[in-house]
């Protein structure tokens, strides 16, 4: 059991990165950056010795530049915010606009393009990563200072990631993982059986916006409560899978955030791997990858497909400062944003 960090090169505005690695003694090995808080590698053992099962870059250089937010923490808002803006308390707040009008993951910035805090080190369960970042007031067009920890636990058969939030004015806080996962550790996840607990779901307008309708899933490529592949689900020619060309769509797990509940099964093909996630936030984005083309290359100079992966990111529902109905999502001074998202392998 061990953590280990060294020098990763060097961020946009000079700060230096760091790469940590944590290794358990039963096997399994997760590699992080202080850039973006940014998961770079997770192999887990399975028949045969280990397997990387999430994307990732071999050097800093690629995350620096435009991608799909591969690994990253993702915040201070994850997924959508209609019109990019959004009023509270009577104020109007507008915000950066990165997805068409919309905004997306925090904007321009976010949590997911700096340089996080990290100290490491070991308990009885494994070795532990602690980050943390100030997000000043107005950065993004957001209310108030927010000030985030992230901790990511390893486990003999889990990566733990407990995160916490404050902030002096009230803010809409919503924070998630972006890791995309290939349990193959390669190729696309057509053939990847997923099950999601949930008998409800988002529909979305064209911008990829909820319309607001918790709808059931009964009878629709949304019902995942039996596992089923992938690719038999997004080859549908239903109109909210057509929109998004794949899923990239919320499931109600819950109607607010609770206890630590199970939320998602992803199983490679061939059954050697298995990843089960279990969140206390009341939303799970599934995204197949669906904006993958092959031109973005990770590690080893391996291409990423359409469909080379798929997201199972643990939040709270897109849009929910302009949706009154939907569990709430501001962040008040004195209070604290607490999320747990457990994902385990096997």
């Amino acid at each position: 059991m061990s953590v280990d960090v060294e020098p990763w090169g060097v961020a946009p505005d000079g700060h230096p990165v760091e790469r940590w690695t944590l290794r358990h003694e039963a096997g399994a090995v997760a590699s992080v950056a202080t850039w973006g808080a940014t998961l770079l590698a997770l192999r887990v053992p399975v028949a045969g010795g280990l397997r990387d099962v999430v994307l990732g870059f071999d050097a800093l250089g690629p995350y620096l530049g435009a991608h799909p937010y591969v690994g990253a923490a993702v915040g201070r808002w994850a997924n959508r915010i209609a019109g990019g803006r959004f009023t509270l308390d009577g104020t109007v707040h507008v915000l950066a606009r990165n997805a068409g009008d919309h905004h997306l993951h925090g904007g321009e910035r976010g949590l997911s393009r700096q340089v996080w805090h990290a100290t490491g080190g070991e308990n009885a369960d494994g070795p532990w990563l602690q980050l943390s970042i100030v997000s000043p007031d107005g950065e993004d067009g957001f209310p108030g200072t927010l000030r985030t920890s992230l901790r990511y636990g390893l486990r003999a058969d889990a990566l733990r990631l407990d995160w916490t939030a404050t902030a002096d004015r009230a803010t809409p806080v919503n924070l998630t993982h972006h890791a995309y996962f290939n349990l193959a550790g390669g190729g696309d996840v057509l053939g990847h059986r997923l099950r999601v607990l949930a008998d409800r779901f988002l529909p979305v307008d064209a911008g990829l916006i909820p319309t607001g309708e918790l709808r059931p899933v009964d009878g629709t490529p949304m019902d995942l409560r039996e596992a089923v592949a992938i690719g038999d689900r997004i080859a549908s020619a239903d109109p909210q899978v057509r929109l998004a060309g794949g899923f990239d769509h919320c499931w109600v797990i819950a109607d607010a955030p609770g206890p630590l509940r199970s939320a998602a099964e992803l199983v490679a093909p061939d059954g050697s791997a298995c990843l089960r996630v279990a969140t206390t936030e009341p939303g799970l984005q599934v995204y197949t990858g669906n904006g993958l083309d092959g031109t973005l290359r990770g590690r080893g100079g391996a291409a990423w497909p359409r469909h080379g992966a798929v997201c199972l990111e643990a939040q709270r529902f897109p849009d929910a400062p302009n949706r009154p109905a939907f569990p709430d999502a501001i962040l008040r001074p004195g209070e604290t944003y607490r999320q747990t998202t457990v994902y385990a392998f096997g």
